[in-house]
């Protein structure tokens, strides 16, 4: 039987995230929340201690990440407004003084940064598409590099900066991304712009595979490349005298890349399989090997060289279901690691923790179904079905924090890789495509009835529950498959596709686009899969929980939704049908602890309300 962990306790346990080493390897900074809220810190590698560089003025949502001057006297960071996603690309130095690089009205996300520290690389919708733009920090000049009709994802400099790397699409197949490499042309005087010239599309995947840029070699002449055109997400290097791509990884893996390694024969990327993830080494003169590690989810800086701490040793993040987690040092000729930071517990007793199991599960139409099952002990059991987001995303053997929080306190999880998640390919992944809200649904709702068919679960308390897609997923099980569920707990989650259509920034109207089409062309699929039009169905208390600052779904969603259930004759209340709950301060969910302990007491209080731990358990004790 688990122990209930008290839930500010938990809730607070302090966390750190986008750790990146310093380009000379003598400090490592992290966003870090020990004193209650967000804040930037710089952790020496060796000893562990850290010291707080910031003072309320980084973002309390430690959403994006932070880059390194190539100096290392300085940071730059993304600013948004309470959760709004439309960031300012801000500096801090080492003293905590913080200014402004670049502003403006739209969502900027900085994707680069050149060697000499003169330009910034930026992904930016400032001109309504994703395009990619270059800021020159002496003139203060932002020029915009590309105009693509579809959005640009990613861009890296040569060592040079002289080119460019990025992802777009031109063709008329939304499935489709493809490599480009341009050169950079700057004109010198008094009003110095950047252009882009010779941009050519690399000879990567076929057409609608998903190819992608990651890293440039040292020399510059070579690409860190990934692409998934024989279905399993692959990992090579592009030669760019040639015009050739050489794959490293074995066709019966899933792969993504990392960087390459500072000698420029040795590449690193992650291997996933059976929901796990660990570390890969590739070396070009022969061989790779897999890093041995405890199994659960390892992880890098999300760019470039900020895991590289020397020629011989890397970071890299490591946990386990029940592990939170754990910063490392990777000595990469020995294999060896050693700690720079260790996950805190407070005086919660980390063996309290539910592990999980991995299973799997016919649908309803044959299709093997990956999920992972965390059974909290209690008999018979309560269960709630954790929707993952995305849905291109994957529930991993990883410490998750709201699964803790619900197993330790009776409720056993079920978490279930529906098709259109990632992990298993291509064609997996694009199952979805045409038919959202179908018959990955349908996978959601077969893991349900295969789970409450075990003898220790309680199949008439039963609750799903997500957050964004995994919020769409909640609205939609309980309008489309009443009967399995007590209870619903939907967190930023999409109600009506043609209005999230309408509101949507232009890269997300595109993925609506590829999932199910323009909504002039198929709008009886738009009103059919939106749980807004569906309302009159819901037999079950449903818990509404969001954010009024979010921008990828936005609080019209959830009111829209309101609206609808009391306009189908539903009462709203904490003994009504359904409860609504708008957070001020707030956008797409947050790592902010004040936010979440918010977030667990509403949960707490809705499940305890409508599906009491211990409404059965007592007779079985």
């Amino acid at each position: 039987m688990t122990e209930e962990y008290p839930l500010e306790e938990l809730a607070s346990l302090p966390s750190f995230y986008h750790p990146a080493a310093s380009p000379s390897g003598d400090t490592v900074a992290v966003y870090y929340d020990g004193s209650g809220r967000n804040e930037l810190y710089l952790v020496d590698p060796v000893t562990g201690e850290q010291t707080q560089v910031s003072d309320g003025n980084v973002p309390r949502d430690a959403r994006y990440p932070f880059r390194w001057a190539p100096s290392g006297d300085r940071l730059y960071f993304h600013q948004d407004r309470d959760g709004d996603e439309q960031n300012d690309i801000m500096a801090i130095d080492r003293a905590g003084a913080v200014e402004t690089i670049v502003e403006n009205e739209g969502q900027t996300i900085l994707s680069d940064i050149s060697e000499d520290g003169r330009h910034l690389l930026l992904i930016s919708d400032v001109g309504q598409q994703m395009n990619l733009y270059e800021h020159d920090c002496e003139t203060g000049a932002t020029t915009q590099l590309t105009e693509y009709r579809q959005p640009v994802r990613g861009g890296v400099y040569t060592p040079e900066a002289d080119r460019v790397a990025y992802n777009t699409n031109e063709s008329d197949n939304l499935d489709n991304q493809d490599v480009y490499v341009a050169e950079v042309e700057r004109h010198v005087g008094d009003d110095e712009r950047a252009k882009l010239t010779g941009a050519r599309k690399l000879n990567v995947g076929e057409e609608g595979a998903e190819a992608g840029a990651s890293d440039f070699g040292p020399d510059g002449d070579r690409l860190l490349v990934s692409d998934n055109t024989s279905d399993k997400p692959r990992v090579g290097v592009y030669d760019l005298t040639d015009d050739a791509v050489r794959w490293l990884t074995d066709p019966d893996h899933v792969e993504s890349p990392t960087t390459f390694l500072p000698n420029g024969e040795d590449i690193f990327a992650t291997r996933t399989r059976d929901c796990a993830v660990v570390p890969v080494v590739h070396s070009l003169t022969g061989g790779s090997h897999e890093v041995d590690m405890p199994e659960g989810v390892a992880s890098f800086p999300g760019y470039g060289d900020a895991a590289l701490l020397s020629d011989t040793e890397m970071l890299v993040t490591q946990q386990t279901p029940t592990e939170r987690s754990t910063l490392l040092r990777l000595d990469l000729e020995s294999g060896a690691t050693h700690t720079v930071l260790e996950p805190e517990y407070g005086s919660l007793d980390p063996n309290g923790f539910v592990d999980c199991s991995y299973e799997t599960f016919e649908s309803h139409d044959g299709l093997s179904i990956e999920a992972l099952v965390y059974d909290s002990g209690r008999r018979p059991s309560p269960v709630v079905v954790n929707v993952h987001g995305g849905p291109p995303a994957q529930d991993l053997k990883r410490f998750d924090l709201y699964t803790q929080f619900l197993a330790t306190r009776g409720y056993s999880v079920l978490q279930v890789n529906y098709r259109g998640s990632t992990g298993r390919g291509r064609e997996f992944k694009n199952m979805i495509n045409g038919d959202w809200g179908g018959a990955e649904q349908a996978d959601i709702a077969e893991g349900t009835r295969w789970l409450a068919e075990k003898e220790w679960v309680d199949e008439e308390r039963i609750a799903v529950m997500g957050g964004s897609y995994g919020g769409y997923s909640t609205n939609m099980q309980m309008v489309d498959y009443p009967e399995l569920y007590a209870a619903g707990i939907s967190q930023v989650g999409i109600t009506d596709l043609e209005a999230l259509y309408e509101e949507s920034m232009p890269h997300f109207k595109t993925t609506l686009e590829r999932y199910l089409g323009a909504p002039e062309e198929n709008e009886d699929l738009y009103q059919e899969r939106s749980p807004v039009n569906h309302a009159e169905n819901l037999a079950a208390p449903l818990c509404i929980v969001h954010g009024v600052n979010d921008p990828r779904c936005p609080i019209s969603q959830a009111r829209l939704f309101r609206d609808a259930l009391l306009d189908a004759g539903h009462e709203e209340g904490a003994d009504g049908d359904f409860e609504y709950n708008e957070l001020g301060e707030e956008g797409h969910g947050s790592t902010d602890i004040d936010n979440k302990i918010r977030s667990f007491n509403l949960i707490t209080d809705f499940l305890e309300r409508q599906m009491p731990v211990e409404k059965r358990a007592e007779a079985s004790d």
